[in-house]
């Protein structure tokens, strides 16, 4: 099979420049019996110097023809984009290429085989620490392939048998150190078909596995939406949709693309592929029909997986298709303005909704509570189905707290399996696996007998499997070491014939102590010492001064500066017999273990479906601690069309430290008389975090949670968008206003009836003019065309008079109190409009000099003399349904444009292209005073006297 091929987007290989720092070498160590090629790997027999020359940049052309290296030559051809991590003794060696790869990504000092035309890089890295430096090289984009030795060398007459026993990928790692514990690490793959695209994503640390189907133009979405680590995609993808795929990359940021030949996406191989995996005869068990795409996504997954990690993965046992109708749907920019899971500075975890709600105790249910978080519930029935669970548990203090105390001594129990279905479990992870199965008798103690659905099922989900926990407990200590062919792993006891090579291993210091002193004692010698070498074994060291003592039955083997040491039959024979006995217990201990693994592997699903109910259980309770330290309360959930908030907070910024007091506000929105709020008021009064805490409690109820507010009732929302904030994609060509825009597009084109529209400074990206046209006719389309419950956030207040125009539009306000020159923000949402930002008031805070602000403030009182209030020609513009409703609705202020109130407009041409005049002037001073003048009620010379001050205004 071809291997696969590299992530598209992956650190570089050598440059030009590597080639030429590699000629600087290190001259390699000498080889002995105890030291390898570069540093304590033993020698093979029949195996040479490594650098008898290496194709490539960093070697000679030819290739090496010792056993060794052909060894190492086959095992690179069949990974030839990996760096290959070739086992030699108690090293990984590199060699060429790949060596001069590894020098200069991790710093490790380069050295060379051989010298002259036969010379070749090499470097190399303790096999104790190479997982350090392997996570490493993934996280730059690397792929590694480990070659081990398959074979013992003690044991081989010849070469070592060598292969590659696994590939290590940015998506198919499970080293617990290079994972987040709380989050998952998925590896996606995607067929792209004629119409529709099939999407997979599985974690390899847990064994989940989910496919979805979806629109094609869709895809980019659903893909930043999972953050999948690699992506595998056909390598045709990019020339038959280029479009597509700049979308692909764009979404996925720093996750790679491994590209993969077409024929892997072959429907009826893939299909035979995964009906292998899952041990069935059809996927439409799993909801997956045969003409699906998902069907090649999931076989061209499930092959890749075997390619990597060189076995079947037993954990990954079953498809969890998701139905996109079941989910709220949040596409990127929303999911970034709301910061969900990161931050939009510093994509931290700390200030997001996630870190909010998170008081989990087990990191499986820390990534269950993310899932809910980026997958909401979009059905009222689920939705209810966890609330209730939720709120049983905030009734009942003494018993979320007793499952809270038992989650805590429960370890990871996905990514535990995960170790035994691949083979790379040791000794501790197992006890630390019956330690937590141990809990689960306790857990279904408190969970039996409630009255809320939810949690009887996860009592009858939770299997005890105390046979798992029995066969672990009886088998091995309580704490074994690391390593797991040293020994000293299996409880005493367990097995007869290894307790008797204990025995005999155990008793050795015994005898030689006895016999150490019945040797001093015949042989006179006092200062008589046993020792041990490697060369050969153990050994009666004897003073020189005492030499002439030595009986007639010592048979001299080495002489030392200060002594001579000997050897006896009786020593020989008992050592014979000791290093036999700890060397078959070794070996007795290493296959006992093999033995319970193996045998856990058939428990995996059991074991799988027990991890999902006690990270269930965990969500509940946390999100039940939440709601109880923070006052929150289960919302009212239906199909209306209703968002009613009372009294609402914002989730995170309410607990924040910068947060001294938090101002709650209402809100009311519905289909029909309240559909679209127009929230104006000054910078910094908090408008964005008003709606964005309406989004976020909306999010919050249909997760199952209760949310921050004295009461809600939240009609079942089918998307949320968000447009707050500003962005640019330089690396695309594309502005701040562009990248707004392209937002602004996605709502108008996919919002719905239904969806939650949150946006914030529409139009502040291009000219006032261009903004606030802009930003009106948007507010027409959402309101007359979508019809989508809305809230926008400006600073235009000419926008306020739509209120008047438009049915279902109301204003609010955000109020301040003025005192002199300075300004108190409330917090507080009114009804009704605003006409001030109070810019330079906010600038004043930030430290603009005064002269600026003096300046600013005369040029303002010139602009707003101008052209304050909005009058704006509607007919012809507007849609058809706003255009019929500004028709009945009244229209308020002058009529005029600026040209046409200063003196005699200008004529336009019918010929030219007609633009909205959307501004008229205030009434000037001058006109405020004539318009208060009464004439019947004046004197000739009062109003001559009149006439004459206001030309003197002029």
């Amino acid at each position: 099979m071809t291997p696969p091929p590299p992530p598209r987007r992956r650190a570089p290989n050598l440059s030009s420049d590597a080639d030429t720092d590699s000629t600087a070498k290190v001259s390699a160590p000498a080889t002995s019996p105890q030291s390898g090629p570069s540093k304590t790997a033993s020698p093979e027999k029949g195996a040479t110097e490594p650098g008898a020359g290496a194709k490539g940049k960093g070697g000679t052309a030819g290739r090496a023809k010792t056993p060794m290296m052909e060894q190492f030559w086959r095992a690179k051809d069949e990974q030839p984009d990996a760096i290959l991590f070739f086992r030699m003794g108690d090293f990984y060696e590199m060699f060429g290429e790949d060596a001069v790869v590894v020098s200069r990504e991790l710093g490790i000092t380069l050295t060379q085989r051989d010298k002259g035309p036969n010379a070749m890089p090499m470097a190399g890295v303790p096999v104790r620490a190479a997982e350090g430096h392997l996570l490493r090289l993934v996280r730059k984009g690397f792929r590694v392939a480990i070659c081990e030795q398959l074979t013992d060398p003690k044991a081989s007459k010849g070469i070592v048998e060598r292969g590659i026993v696994r590939v290590v990928t940015a998506g198919t790692i499970t080293e617990e150190d290079a994972l987040d514990a709380r989050a998952s690490n998925y590896l996606a793959c995607a067929s792209v078909g004629a119409k529709r695209a099939g999407l997979v994503w599985v974690d390899l640390s847990t064994g989940r596995l989910h496919a979805s189907e979806c629109e094609i133009a869709k895809l980019p979405d659903e893909l930043s939406r999972i953050a999948p680590a690699e992506v595998l995609l056909s390598s045709g993808l990019a020339a038959e949709r280029p479009e597509l795929w700049v979308e692909l990359e764009r979404a996925l940021g720093n996750a790679g693309i491994t590209e993969r030949e077409p024929w892997r996406f072959e429907r009826e191989a893939m299909a035979r592929a995964a009906k292998r995996q899952f041990k069935v005869k059809t996927l439409e068990g799993f909801g997956i029909e045969d003409k699906s795409e998902i069907v090649p996504a999931v076989g061209a997954c499930i092959e890749y997986l075997e390619e990597t990690q060189k076995t079947a993965c037993e954990h990954v046992r079953r498809i969890e298709r998701v139905e996109p109708g079941r989910f709220l749907v949040l596409d990127r920019a929303t999911r970034g303005c709301l910061e969900l899971v990161e931050t939009q500075r510093g994509a931290r975890r700390e200030g997001t909704l996630l870190d909010g709600l998170d008081t989990t105790r087990t990191a499986m249910g820390g990534r269950l509570l993310r899932e809910w978080v980026l997958e909401p519930l979009c059905e009222v029935d689920p939705i209810l189905h966890r609330q209730r669970g939720v709120a049983e548990l905030v009734e009942q203090p003494f018993v979320r707290e007793e499952l809270r105390s038992i989650l805590s001594e429960v370890r990871d129990l996905e990514r535990l399996t995960a170790k035994i279905s691949t083979g790379r479990v040791n000794a501790r992870d197992l006890v630390a696996l019956g330690q937590s199965l141990a809990q689960v008798p306790m857990l279904k103690q408190h969970l039996a007998d409630r009255y809320s659905a939810i949690l009887p099922e996860l009592d009858a989900q939770l299997d005890p499997l105390t046979d798992v926990t029995e066969r672990i407990g009886t088998t091995l200590v309580d704490e074994p070491p690391l390593t797991i062919k040293e020994g000293g792993v299996v409880r005493s006891g367990f097995h007869t014939e290894l307790d008797e090579l204990r025995q005999i291993a155990g008793d050795g210091k015994t005898w030689m102590a006895k016999f150490q002193a019945d040797e001093s004692v015949r042989a006179g010698n006092p200062g008589l010492k046993i020792g041990f070498n490697s060369v050969f074994g153990y050994f009666l060291e004897v003073p020189r001064g005492q030499v002439d003592k030595v009986p007639d039955t010592y048979i001299r083997k080495q002489t030392i500066k200060t002594a001579e040491r000997y050897i006896t039959p009786e020593l020989k024979e008992f050592e014979q017999k000791v290093l036999k006995a700890e060397d078959l217990a070794k070996d007795l201990e290493y296959g006992i273990f093999n033995e319970l693994r193996d045998e856990l592997s058939d428990a995996v699903g059991r074991i799988l479906d027990t991890a999902r109910a006690v990270a269930t259980v965990d969500c509940l309770a946390s999100l039940a601690e939440t709601a109880a330290q923070n006052r929150y309360v289960a919302p009212a959930i239906d199909d209306s069309g209703e968002l009613e908030i009372l009294e609402g907070r914002h989730p995170v910024i309410e607990r924040s430290a910068a947060c001294d007091s938090f101002v709650p506000n209402d809100t009311r929105l519905d289909g029909e008389q309240r559909s679209l709020a127009l929230l104006t008021g000054p910078n910094m009064a908090g408008k964005s975090t008003y709606i964005r805490q309406i989004a976020l409690i909306v999010l919050m109820a249909q997760m199952g949670s209760f949310v921050p507010a004295d009461s809600a009732r939240i009609g079942i929302t089918d998307r949320i968008f968000t447009r707050v904030g500003s962005g640019d994609d330089i690396s695309r060509g594309e502005s701040t206003f562009m990248v707004e825009m392209v937002e602004i597009a996605n709502i108008l084109n996919n919002a719905t009836a239904r969806s939650l529209v949150v946006l914030d400074e529409v139009g502040r990206g291009t000219s006032t003019f261009d903004g606030l046209a802009l930003a009106w006719a948007i507010v027409e389309h959402v309101h007359g065309q979508v019809g989508a419950r809305t809230l926008f956030a400006t600073h235009y207040h000419q926008l306020t008079e739509l209120a008047e125009r438009l049915k279902g539009v109301h204003n609010l306000s955000v109020a301040v109190r003025e005192w002199e020159d300075e300004i108190v923000f409330l917090h507080k949402i009114v009804e009704g409009g605003t006409d001030r930002s109070y810019g330079i008031h906010v600038a004043r805070l930030a430290g603009v000099p005064p002269e600026v602000l003096s300046r600013a403030k005369a040029v303002l009182a010139e602009i707003e003399g101008e052209s304050e209030h909005l009058a704006p020609r509607i007919a012809g513009s507007a849609s058809p349904v706003a255009e019929a409703q500004i028709a009945e609705a009244p229209v308020s202020g002058p009529a005029s444009t600026p040209a046409e109130s200063a003196s005699e407009a200008r004529p336009t041409p019918s010929n030219e292209p007609q633009q909205l005049a959307l501004f008229a002037a205030e009434p000037s001073r001058v006109e405020r005073e004539l318009a208060a003048l009464d004439p019947d009620s004046m004197t000739p010379m009062e109003a001559l006297l009149a006439i004459q001050r206001l030309k003197a205004q002029l």
